[in-house]
């Protein structure tokens, strides 16, 4: 298990911004690709952005570029990730994910818990 602890979300106006943490307690950490993925009631999960261990590259998805950033710390086991104008449609619970193995951009072995991010309109 590698645990992921969330944080950051809440409820906000369309066109505010939110910044989500996860803390991620395992030694592996500063040379794993991490990435943020959302899920909206009803409707399957979605990748939203990753982040290689050094921060070189990064993918984000058709949705939120543009809008989000991702980042990391190694030196506080943190990725990080900016929401900036927030639309209603980017209501979801965010988790944050590593591990990835490749079949597709969800693809992940290691889940949080997730954060439930609100965007009223």
């Amino acid at each position: 298990q590698v645990p992921l602890i969330e944080s950051g979300g809440g409820l906000v106006q369309a066109g505010d911004s939110l910044t989500l943490s996860c803390v991620a307690s395992h030694q592996a950490f500063s040379t794993s690709t991490m990435a943020w993925l959302r899920q909206a009631p009803g409707k399957e999960r979605e990748f939203v952005a990753r982040i290689a261990w050094n921060s070189a590259g990064t993918v984000y998805g058709d949705s939120v570029k543009g809008r989000f950033t991702i980042s990391r710390d190694n030196a506080k086991n943190t990725v990080y990730l900016l929401m900036k104008n927030l639309e209603p449609l980017d209501t979801a619970v965010y988790y944050c994910a590593t591990g990835y193995r490749g079949r597709n951009l969800t693809d992940y072995i290691y889940w949080g818990q997730g954060t439930q991010v609100t965007v009223s309109s």
